[in-house]
């Protein structure tokens, strides 16, 4: 299995950003909590962090991350969905992209069968809180959706940096576990046209989404823009990482 980040790091740094993106959200039920203060690299003080790209890449405010993005028009011409192979077996583990992305993700493992066949375990899915303990009810979200990203500059990849994009594990969320329903209902959208249910997903989806733009050098459109800075005037401490993808 293609080693992506320990879950239990990752709840935390999620529960860091959720409290603060939201303090009086902030739930002290299944959760596991961290302190909200707590940074990036572990110390005290200071913006909190969120999940992001891998750590060595730029840590910048919500709103200067947004900024960086480059800007262009988007179009859709020629998009078709098989233009990104995704869920490969890129380790040659027996585990695909999807099944990595399930036992990354996972805040009580899953028992791994023949062919890596998943079962049990348990999983939150953070566009809506909702626990889920069964991986056939979850999806794996392209945090930027597949057609997203070809209107905004993966039209002009070749095959191969497509495929690496889609199953991009490298980054901590490039790929995201949730609900089926959510990832349904978030379809192809940008934040201009969706944004996810739970109130303290807010701060946190927005900085996954300016990550992986910034990661992957995508553009974005006006409309866009202009979505992410007034959503972004919510997440004062939000800090984004992120690493440009080789």
């Amino acid at each position: 299995m293609k080693a992506r980040r320990l879950a239990p790091i990752a709840a935390l740094f999620l529960a860091a950003s959720l409290a603060a993106c939201n303090p009086s959200a902030a739930k002290t039920d299944s959760k596991p909590s961290a302190p909200a203060a707590t940074n990036a690299s572990g110390a005290t003080g200071g913006a909190s962090a969120v999940p992001g790209a891998p750590a060595g890449g730029s840590d910048l405010s919500l709103t200067e991350a947004i900024a960086k993005i480059p800007a262009a028009d988007e179009s859709r011409t020629g998009y078709k969905r098989d233009s990104f192979r995704h869920w490969i077996d890129e380790d040659s583990d027996g585990c695909s992209t999807r099944n990595e992305v399930l036992l990354a993700e996972a805040t009580k493992k899953p028992e791994q069968g023949a062919k890596c066949t998943l079962t049990g375990g348990e999983w939150l899915s953070y566009y809506d809180e909702v626990t889920v303990t069964e991986a056939r009810k979850l999806d794996i979200d392209h945090m930027v959706p597949l057609a997203e990203a070809w209107d905004s500059g993966a039209s002009e990849w070749d095959s191969d940096r497509r495929m690496r994009y889609a199953n991009d594990l490298s980054a901590d969320r490039s790929l995201v576990a949730v609900t089926a329903h959510e990832n349904r209902s978030k379809a192809d959208k940008d934040p201009s046209e969706w944004m996810p249910p739970a109130n303290s997903a807010k701060c946190t989806y927005l900085a996954d989404w300016t990550a992986t733009k910034l990661r992957w050098k995508l553009s974005a459109d006006a409309k866009e823009r202009a979505a992410l800075e007034k959503l972004a005037k919510g997440c004062t401490d939000t800090v984004v990482k992120y690493q440009t993808a080789p």
